[in-house]
């Protein structure tokens, strides 16, 4: 599985199926029955797949797959997002919003002293320092996304077992 853009964090790819929706989304839910190496939940038209908890560690990803009806036949899309659990990835986006609020305020406080002919140093050096914060919380998240690429060649491979189990092969 090799990626196009190396500043993705979170992979996406879509897969053509030969199959129509209802008998994927049946296939998915019958290996959480059959199977143990893999968490396996659906909702709706969405199936996610997950390390157990005994393997999982702090960067482990997930595979989330939304199954669609093409338009014109029987046929399906399987389009899947790999990501982080959904909880390390609020925190991320959170620590990201704040940043960036940080870096807003202290900027619009820097330049406020300037105007008025004040000391703006302090303001001018928490600017600078949100820039350095956001590039680690950045590189952070490729380090972390390096960690769990093992366990994302695993899960990718698990959904390419199971669409094969049934003799599916994807476009």
């Amino acid at each position: 599985m090799a990626l196009t853009n190396e500043i993705v964090l979170r992979p996406r790819f879509k897969l053509d199926v030969k199959l129509d929706k209802e008998t994927l989304l049946k296939l998915f839910e019958d290996t959480k029955n059959t199977q143990s190496d893999f968490i396996v939940s659906r909702v709706d038209d969405h199936v996610f797949i997950k390390i157990p908890k005994a393997k999982q560690h702090f960067w482990s990803p997930q595979l989330h797959l939304e199954i669609n009806k093409k338009e014109k036949d029987n046929n399906s899309y399987i389009y899947g997002l790999f990501g982080p659990n959904p909880t390390v990835w609020t925190m991320f986006m959170f620590l990201h919003f704040i940043v960036i609020c940080l870096f807003f305020g202290f900027c619009v406080w820097a330049y406020t002293n300037w105007s008025l002919n004040t000391n703006y140093a302090i303001q001018l050096f928490v600017t600078l320092f949100m820039i350095v914060v956001w590039f680690a919380l950045y590189f952070g998240g490729r380090i972390g996304k390096k960690t769990g690429t093992a366990q994302m060649h695993e899960l990718h491979n698990f959904m390419r077992k199971t669409l094969k189990s049934k003799g599916i092969d994807a476009i």
